[in-house]
């Protein structure tokens, strides 16, 4: 146990309330005020998981998400398939495990989100600032995918999908149907049938397409070196989309009303889901959380067993070296990482601080770690054996199999569900999944979001503010996506998936994030609280990588991709200087909420540069605590103390802040708390 210093009561340079009101510009009735208007003597209970079951399924629910299905397989197709895998495992042994373990614990020691958790050094407040931006920006465009998977639920409701064939009003006469047949009656059509040998139906009427000739006239070797387009990837892009009436970012053309109208009801959804707080959302996550497995191994088991699904896993396993040397690459794999493990939005800090205090969060957090990347390379199996069952129809490598992009499970899944009997069933049964896959991640990082602003403005947790104000959110962030339901509206897409949630923004955070535990507040006593907590000392490795290689690496990874860095491309499009502004725009709003912070907060903090460097690195007490605390057993959060006393916090009691001079001024510089009030 750590001893406190043993103060003169009188001394001279005591800091007394009024001293430290000069000093921190505020008196010690304000700040208790501004943290927790309550009456003194009372404790602020904090929701808790239901059960130990909860917290790891909602950490589950993340593995199992969009990240992994969709976002994993597309940036290993974009990075040259096996090659990506190397940069993406040497992220996660570095950066992505020892930052999770961080959030976790200090959610869960702090009970605060993600801003409330640097009470333990209010100076880089600013990181918890920098994560709402993130998560803000994120769950914009993010629920656009939802809507996108709504969508094709809605139109799998019909006897033969849509996407199956050829035959719809927005397909082109280049389109060529998983099966192999174009739009019907066209010369390219008849030539898939002459070509297989087979007789096409004589009561299709035929049509001038790009000749006029008899059967015998036909030169198919000539068509067949026409470039085809599959019917499943026109869905996606003249249905869907409807990208082609659009021609750039400056072109966003109209609303699409039906995908507009799925944007709604994905953050009704999401809203029905977090607006009563953890208690509702931890059951959601019993379903969400599980039962997508189910389908993706069915889709496995289908996908392995297509013809030529081995070329696709060659290509997926099979590392492209060269790649390895494009800073795009890593940052890709970096922001993968922080991606799919949540990392650097506050999510885990906040669901964290609804655990007990001793709940192993060590245990879960490794659990979580092991099934999200093994979910990950798991749906990549699925994705580039169907890739190579495309490239096989196509006669095309599987490099040029599809264009490369977040649309991928959108093309890649619906062409193996066409290939299952009852594919109907299996549509719905699939959309609906990734809606389930789509819609944990989403509200999770709603409620993380949530958690920080409402941690940070406790007067919302009184009656029916929290669900009102969770309400004004969603709709604010609905009108802010309904531009990626327009025409051009996956160019709008792209510049946030690129920029806003960008690996840029995340190294940044997670740089500081390290720094801060590993230097400022200091490894050892970060130790010293998860032993409180886990009744256990983890391995030094952590210490070790918070201190020296996740700063190292995060930084080598932000400026390799600064250096290398290309302007951002879609498709065949290459966005404009404009179009790029806003996109670093949105990615500076983040990252500038660290150094204006700490700028604002030596500013305005009055006394030496040493006194007020000492205050703002200080750390202030939690505020809230789970509900499961009793007045009499309520483990201390005060970060600096490493032994669990009973007591409430300092306001509440009211006892004065603690005598400061120039003994407890190099005691907190060594790490310690300024005064242990009980040990006095």
């Amino acid at each position: 146990m750590k001893t406190s210093v043993n103060l003169e009561e009188n001394t001279a340079d005591a800091l007394s309330p009024t001293k430290r009101k000069d000093l921190l510009g505020i008196d010690a009735e304000t700040e208790s005020e501004n943290a927790l208007k309550e009456k003194p003597g009372t404790v602020v209970v904090r929701e808790q998981w239901s059960s130990k079951l909860d917290f790891l399924l909602a950490l589950i629910g993340f593995s199992v998400g969009l990240g992994n299905v969709w976002r994993f397989p597309y940036l290993c197709y974009k990075n040259g398939g096996g090659a990506f895998l190397i940069p993406y495992l040497i992220c996660l042994v570095v950066g992505g495990v020892p930052l999770l373990l961080l959030e976790l614990g200090l959610g869960q020691f702090m009970a605060q989100g993600g801003i409330g958790v640097w009470k333990l050094s209010p100076l880089f407040k600013g990181i918890g600032l920098a994560s709402v931006v993130i998560v803000t920006l994120l769950n914009i465009y993010y629920n656009v995918i939802l809507a996108w998977a709504l969508y094709y639920m809605f139109m799998s409701f019909t006897s033969v999908l849509p996407w199956s064939h050829c035959n719809n009003p927005f397909n082109t006469d280049l389109c060529k149907d998983p099966t192999g047949y174009g739009v019907q009656g066209t010369d390219l059509w008849r030539c898939d049938y002459i070509n297989k040998n087979e007789t096409y139906p004589t009561d299709v009427p035929l049509i001038t397409d790009l000749t006029n000739v008899t059967d015998d006239q036909l030169n198919c070797s000539m068509l067949g070196e026409v470039n085809r387009t599959g019917s499943v990837t026109e869905f996606w892009e003249r249905k869907i989309l409807q990208i082609h009436l659009s021609s750039g970012l400056d072109d966003l053309g109209s609303f699409n009303w039906q995908l507009t109208l799925c944007l709604l009801l994905a953050w009704a959804l999401v809203y029905l889901c977090v607006f009563k707080g953890v208690k509702s959302s931890g059951k959601v996550v019993y379903f969400t959380a599980t039962f997508p497995y189910v389908l993706i191994t069915i889709l496995l088991i289908r996908a392995v067993t297509l013809e030529n699904a081995s070329e696709g896993l060659i290509y997926y396993l099979k590392p492209n070296m060269t790649r390895l040397q494009d800073g795009q690459t890593w940052l890709d794999a970096a922001t993968q990482i922080f991606f799919s493990y949540s990392l650097g939005l506050g999510n885990m800090a906040a669901l964290g601080s609804y655990n007990a205090f001793n709940h192993n969060f060590f245990r879960d957090g490794v659990i979580f770690a092991v099934v999200n990347s093994s979910t990950s390379l798991y749906s990549g199996v699925v994705i580039f054996a169907i890739l190579g069952f495309m490239a096989g129809q196509q006669g095309v490598p599987v490099a040029n199999v599809v264009k490369s992009g977040p649309g991928l499970a959108f093309i890649a899944y619906p062409e193996a569900v066409c290939q299952m009997p009852i594919s109907t069933l299996w549509a719905i049964l699939f959309f609906f999944m990734l809606l389930l896959l789509g819609i944990d991640s989403e509200f999770v990082g709603v409620e993380g979001m949530v958690t920080a602003i409402v941690d940070f403005f406790p007067s919302l947790h009184k009656g029916k503010r929290r669900p009102l104000f969770v309400l004004l959110l969603c709709f604010l962030m609905f009108l802010a996506g309904l531009p990626m339901t327009c025409s051009g509206g996956m160019y709008v897409f792209q510049l946030f998936d690129a920029y806003a949630a960008s690996g840029f923004a995340l190294l940044w955070v997670a740089f500081f994030e390290a720094v801060v535990i590993g230097w400022v507040y200091g490894s050892n006593k970060m130790y010293d609280n998860f032993n409180e907590m886990l009744d256990w000392r983890p391995s030094p490795y952590l210490k070790v990588c918070w201190m020296f290689v996740t700063p190292a690496f995060t930084l080598g990874v932000f400026i390799f991709s600064c250096v290398s860095f290309k302007p951002l491309e879609y498709n065949d499009y290459v966005y404009p200087a404009w179009g790029q502004a806003i996109g670093w725009i949105m990615a500076a709003s983040s990252m500038v909420q660290v150094p204006i912070f700490c700028i604002y907060q030596m500013l305005s903090t009055k006394g030496t540069f040493r006194e007020r460097w000492v205050l703002l690195t200080t750390p202030r007490h939690s505020q809230s605590y789970p509900s499961s605390y009793d007045a009499e057993s309520i483990p201390v959060q005060d970060i600096g103390l490493s032994s669990a006393t009973t007591r409430l916090p300092m306001e509440q009691e009211n006892i004065d802040p603690p005598p400061y001079d120039e003994t407890i001024v190099q005691t907190a510089e060594q790490g310690e708390l300024l005064f242990d009030y009980r040990e006095k």
